[in-house]
């Protein structure tokens, strides 16, 4: 019998329990898969507490991102084989030591990339490679700056993103935290609990301020984070980790500067199949290069994913966590 972490309740880290599953056979265009690890994202947090919406109401199986080998095809099915090294970034339910998944939402992993990296960098990686090349083409020029820099898709961004060129200024909570991410691109980073994150940015970038601002963490850095941009630049807001941005008046944007906003997806960038494996091979070709390493920080067994969840939001954590079931 499989077993998986399912949601009951809506509410903390607690109402994450395992349970022992019953399988069914894999539908038409779907596979079965055994899962090697599954990823864990803030994302997970925001589906258990309520402040995202399960599809399936409760109760549910959270998770959005793991790899595994395939045991078992559905009818329609002829682009995957059993035996096949398989990942994905967003499909809901990961959080299972076997499962069902749709082939539009998989992709094959290459043999020289472990099913544990794979499981680790799919969506954080494919959200990276999204904000960097499509939602903003970093390049030379760019001055950039990425709050959580030390996270999961902060320690993979700050390699990107000097990849390509850029200046990466990063913030992070603790000297550790900066540290690591100094390790992995950033040029400066800012103890955002000690500094005025605003006046660091100036200071470095001699008052011209920032081109960019990739923002997954929401209420406490908003709107601080609009003085950080130069004019007619780009706020991206990919995420709220402290809590979401309310009663934004879109004037604030003329007052700062005539800046653009943006509230991206995962989702919106991979909705077809070319431009899911678009996505995809840009990440593994730079996991391939070694431009960017993928660092597993933290693992956890599948029965302790309330375990996770908890240092996550603790902000113990830093750069990838997993599962492994």
């Amino acid at each position: 019998m499989a077993q998986a972490i399912m949601v009951r309740s809506l509410g903390g880290p607690e109402v994450l329990k395992i349970e022992g599953i019953t399988l069914s056979a894999p539908g038409p265009g779907e596979v079965q898969i055994r899962q090697s690890a599954v990823g864990v994202n803030f994302i997970d947090v925001y589906f258990r507490t309520g402040l995202y919406k399960s599809a399936e109401g409760l109760p549910f199986i959270p998770g959005k991102e793991g790899a595994g080998i395939v045991t078992a095809v559905g009818d329609n099915v002829s682009t995957f084989s059993v035996g096949d090294r398989v990942a994905y970034a967003s499909s809901d339910g990961a959080y299972a030591s076997e499962r069902n998944v749709e082939i539009s939402q998989l992709v094959k992993v290459p043999d020289d990339i472990t099913l544990e990296t794979a499981a680790a960098m799919m969506l954080k990686g494919m959200t990276a490679q999204y904000l960097l090349n499509q939602t903003f083409k970093v390049g030379p020029e760019t001055t950039l700056l990425f709050h959580a820099a030390a996270g999961g898709v902060g320690l993979i961004a700050g390699q990107w993103a000097k990849a390509l060129g850029a200046t990466v200024i990063g913030t992070a909570g603790s000297q550790d935290k900066i540290d690591l991410a100094l390790a992995h691109g950033y040029d400066h980073v800012i103890n955002y609990r000690t500094d005025n994150f605003v006046a660091q940015v100036k200071e470095i970038t001699n008052g011209k301020g920032v081109d960019v601002v990739y923002d997954s963490v929401g209420k406490d850095t908003y709107p601080a984070s609009l003085d950080c941009i130069k004019p007619r630049g780009l706020w991206v807001s990919f995420g709220n980790s402290s809590g979401p941005v309310e009663g934004v008046n879109i004037g604030i944007l003329a007052q700062k500067g005539s800046l653009f906003a943006t509230r991206p997806t995962l989702f919106s960038y991979v909705s077809t199949r070319p431009a899911l494996e678009a996505c995809a091979n840009s990440l593994f070709e730079v996991v391939q290069s070694n431009k960017v390493r993928i660092n597993i920080n933290q693992t956890y067994a599948l029965a302790d994913a309330s375990q996770a969840h908890a240092d996550l939001e603790a902000r113990k954590t830093s750069g990838t966590t997993l599962l492994i079931p």
